[in-house]
Parts: C-alpha cells; sequence; structure tokens
C-alpha cells in the first residue's frame, strides 16, 4: 500500500510514508500465528480473532506512518516542523547519493526521518545558528516535488517579509 504525494495548493506538499505492500503482508502474518495460538480453545472463536489481529495491525502501521508536509511557511516531517525561513537550499537525492546520505554520509547531529523503502530523499540544510542540528534528512517518495514545494514557500516567505517591512 504505497501512499503518494499530493499538492495541496500552491507550493504545499503532503506524503504519508506509509509502509511498504510487503511489509505490510508481514505484519499481517500476526493474524494467522494469533489464530494458531487460540485454535485448541475453539477455531471459530480463532478464526474471528486472527482476523482482528491482522486488520488491527495493518491498520495501525498505516496510521502511524509519518507525515512529511509543507503548509503555511513550515516543512513538517513527523511530529518535528521548523520554519521555511530557516533552511537553505533542500537537495532532492535518489539512488546511490540517497543511500549515502542515508548512511554513511549521515551527519550525527542531524535530524532525519528516514524510512526503509523509500528510496528518494531530500537534504536541506538549517541556516539557524542557534539550531543544534546543521540539516534535515527526509525520506519522500518524490523528491523533486518536495524540494520544489521547499523552495516556493521559501520564496513566499521571502516576498512577505519584504513586504511586511
Amino acid at each position: 500500500m504505497q501512499m503518494t504525494a499530493r499538492d495541496l495548493g500552491a507550493g504545499e506538499y503532503r506524503e504519508r510514508l506509509g509502509p511498504s505492500l510487503w511489509f505490510l503482508v508481514s505484519a499481517a502474518l500476526a493474524g494467522p500465528m494469533a489464530a494458531l495460538v487460540l485454535a485448541p480453545i475453539d477455531t471459530t472463536f480463532a478464526l474471528l480473532i486472527g482476523a482482528a489481529v491482522a486488520v488491527a495491525v495493518v491498520i495501525l502501521l498505516v496510521a502511524a506512518a509519518p507525515v512529511v508536509e509543507v503548509r503555511n511557511g513550515e516543512l513538517r516531517a513527523g511530529r518535528a516542523h521548523i520554519d521555511v525561513a530557516l533552511l537553505g537550499k533542500p537537495d532532492a537525492l535518489a539512488g546511490d547519493e540517497a543511500r549515502h546520505a542515508r548512511g554513511p554520509g549521515l551527519d550525527p547531529r542531524s535530524w532525519h526521518l528516514i524510512r526503509g523503502g523509500i528510496d528518494g530523499v531530500v537534504v536541506v540544510p538549517v541556516i539557524d545558528p542557534d539550531d543544534p542540528a546543521p540539516v534535515w534528512v527526509v525520506s519522500t517518495r518524490t523528491p523533486d516535488r518536495l524540494v520544489a514545494a521547499l523552495r516556493h514557500a521559501q520564496i513566499r516567505r521571502r516576498t512577505r517579509d519584504r513586504s511586511a517591512r
């Protein structure tokens, strides 16, 4: 079950980093295991509980998946959020570059939201000198769209700040 990214409006972006289909199928195997444990008691009861466990595990995995979002001049990745005015130029990575950014190239001080099974990564430097994290590393299935939304939000924020002066 692959959740796709969608545009909400000009410069807005939202993507749920749901688990991959193979992971959901693997997790659903908890249902038959629960049914096997309860089978000696009553087979009908065991089948009902097994089905309920499988559905509950899949629903919990999908509902608990983090969301990456750009809205109202803010980047949200899971529970963390930062104003786009405090971010530098985002960089979309895929393939070997993304693997390097998620692995050996990952700064231990960076803030990251990385999900297995999602190839793309967006790396965004933090230009706030008071922030202990020098960079954000965020997994995404559509890195180019996330970068475009971030750039659009940054331009909009700069334009709004200039017109307020």
